[in-house]
């Protein structure tokens, strides 16, 4: 039957190993048939009985092959096999030198079977092996009996080992996709990273060039304003006084074009902020793709943060997401941005499957696969913040992470 996995593409490594394992127990089946065959025409046996007995048995390991592709019940495979051993018994009752095909009955049990039910089969499979010879001969000898022995603990060690290829292999193609899967995800993260520092940069000159001209030519034209309205104050002279009223006009009208100048350059910028954007495509973006519910919520008053805050909090934001849509099983989720005195504070939280916390604390820094959590930490923490993780299984996750707000030199 069936040495084969479903899900397993044969263009992949595993597909290959179980192709070839595939047609290797076939050569077997056809081989140990063939001499089974042979030797028991050759002991006595009626060549159309043994051919007979050899055709039952190829077909049924045949039919093997054919039936799990039309049936999907997991009980399939052991009755098969149990099926497979009446009728390799009924041959072995015809001649004894059918035995040959016990290996291939130990390969089976080890791959089909659970490890238990497995031994057992086994041990009944070596104890006909044993007995056909006594009974068609009327003895037996010590080679009948510690070379099957041999050959059934070889056979069946091979078949577990097999098992424990395809799930390494399995494992492996799992690990292959996750890294392809994080790569896409570090391409597009890259991609919000660049246009948030874009977004950032163009906010913070802007708002430089809003205040350069506000205390520049702002204050200058306000002085000219003042400045030749109270010369104007001072002169008798018809003239003079026409210069200076149009002067103090044109200043009033200049300071106006500049203040409706700076206003257009900062606020509007400043409402729409850098992190808030990039957050807010990515949460659309997991709604887009996973059908996730999502929220973001951004506090009024947080200002405008420096580069390196926005890069740390966006990145673990998406590492976040990505947990969430991988391994979370969650509906929604909820983003919340709040600014905690002299520090910006970034709340993460699900309703998915949670996990043990104290579990992942304890495993943290003992070669534990959850690298995601922990690397978020670490890039917190080169920044002078950390990460808080609050999750129980079955009721979601909740992570916070902050940061200050302005970071110290030493601290990158």
């Amino acid at each position: 039957m069936p040495l084969r996995r479903s899900g397993s593409s044969e263009s992949t490594p595993t597909g290959l190993t179980v192709r070839a394992m595939e047609i290797g127990q076939h050569a077997i089946a056809v081989i140990l048939t063939a001499i089974g065959v042979s030797r028991a025409a050759g002991d006595g046996v009626a060549l159309p009985v043994a051919i007979l007995a050899g055709l039952a048995i190829l077909l049924w390991h045949t039919a093997g092959t054919v039936l799990p592709s039309r049936a999907r019940s997991r009980m399939l495979p052991a009755w098969w096999l149990v099926g497979f051993a009446a009728i390799w018994v009924a041959a072995v009752a015809i001649s004894a030198e059918f035995v040959w095909l016990a290996f291939l009955l130990w390969l089976l049990a080890g791959h089909l079977l659970p490890l238990r039910w497995g031994l057992a089969f086994s041990a009944v499979i070596l104890v006909v092996v044993v007995v056909a010879p006594i009974l068609h001969h009327g003895s037996t000898s010590y080679a009948d009996v510690v070379g099957p022995f041999i050959g059934g603990v070889f056979a069946f060690g091979i078949s577990r080992g097999y098992l424990q290829l395809l799930r390494d292999g399995a494992e492996r193609e799992r690990l292959v996709t996750s890294l392809q899967a994080a790569q896409r995800e570090m391409a597009e993260l890259q991609d919000e990273l660049a246009l948030a520092q874009w977004h950032s940069g163009a906010i913070a000159e802007r708002t430089r060039i809003s205040r350069d001209i506000h205390d520049t030519v702002a204050q200058a034209l306000s002085s000219i304003r003042l400045l030749t309205h109270a010369g104007a104050g001072r002169t008798t002279d018809a003239e003079s006084s026409r210069t200076f009223a149009q002067v103090e006009a044109l200043a009033g009208d200049s300071l106006a074009d500049v203040r409706r100048i700076v206003a257009a350059l900062a606020p509007a910028e400043l409402e729409d902020a850098a992190l808030a954007s990039a957050l807010r495509r990515m949460l659309d973006r997991a709604h887009e793709e996973a059908g996730l519910v999502v929220e973001l919520h951004v506090d009024d008053t947080l200002p405008l943060l420096r580069t390196e805050v926005e890069v740390a909090l966006l990145r673990t934001a998406q590492s976040a997401l990505s947990n969430v849509r991988l391994h979370a099983d969650a509906t929604r989720v909820v983003v919340t941005l709040t600014d905690d005195q002299d520090a910006v504070r970034m709340d993460i939280s699900d309703d998915g499957a949670g996990f043990d916390v104290a579990a992942w604390e304890r495993d943290a820094g003992a070669g534990s696969s959850s690298y995601g959590l922990r690397f978020m930490r670490t890039r917190l923490r080169e920044l002078g913040g950390g990460l808080d993780v609050e999750s129980t299984p079955g009721e979601g996750t909740a992570i916070s992470a902050h940061l200050p707000i302005h970071v110290e030199e030493g601290s990158r």
